[in-house]
């Protein structure tokens, strides 16, 4: 049996992953990858890139996307909460612009896989929250998109209460200016 337990979204390739925790009264282990075990799941990503994030309560980073050189994601919180989101760019997809969200926080230890294809962005939810994520291909600066995070077509269902509303939104002055999404 494998340590991760694939969930559906209801869009092609993007899974929610529960990993196998142990637990006694010493605290927790768990494997947070397992290359295997991935590829046993059907996912053979081959990660080549981690990146960590801390951010405060209210900030809300994307919608992002990689134009020319794609990366998939396999992304979690390990300290706080976040509403992570991906919205699906495949144009020969049945779920073109359509988008999934999940709760990840320390405490479920939820992963969220992120196929190539897909705009992300996540809101934190607590007063502060690590985020860590992996990466199929490297960042390259001058080849960044993105997508408003309040797009009327997309339309998520950000959960703006938990941060005190929309005018407690902590952003980047680029994630401001994206575009809206276009059918």
């Amino acid at each position: 049996m494998g340590k991760f337990e694939k969930q559906e979204t209801g869009i092609e390739g993007l899974y929610v992953l529960k990993p196998t925790v142990f637990e006694d009264n010493r605290g927790f282990f768990m494997e947070s990858y397992n290359k295997k075990d991935f590829e046993e799941i059907g996912i053979p990503n081959e990660f080549v890139q981690d990146n960590h994030s801390k951010s405060s309560k209210g900030v809300l980073r994307g919608l992002h996307f990689q134009k020319q050189y794609p990366q998939s994601k396999l992304v979690r919180v390990i300290k706080g909460e976040v509403y992570d989101v991906a919205v699906d760019l495949r144009k020969n997809s049945q779920t073109y612009g359509k988008y999934y969200g999940v709760i990840l926080s320390e405490k479920n230890k939820l992963q969220f896989f992120i196929p190539k294809g897909f705009a992300h962005g996540f809101l934190v939810l607590s007063d502060e929250a690590e985020f860590v994520y992996k990466c199929d291909d490297f960042y390259h600066p001058g080849d960044e998109g993105g997508l408003i995070w309040n797009d009327k077509t997309i339309h998520i269902n950000w959960p703006l209460e938990k941060v005190g509303g929309e005018q407690h939104l902590i952003q980047s002055e680029k994630d401001t200016k994206w575009p809206s999404f276009e059918k």
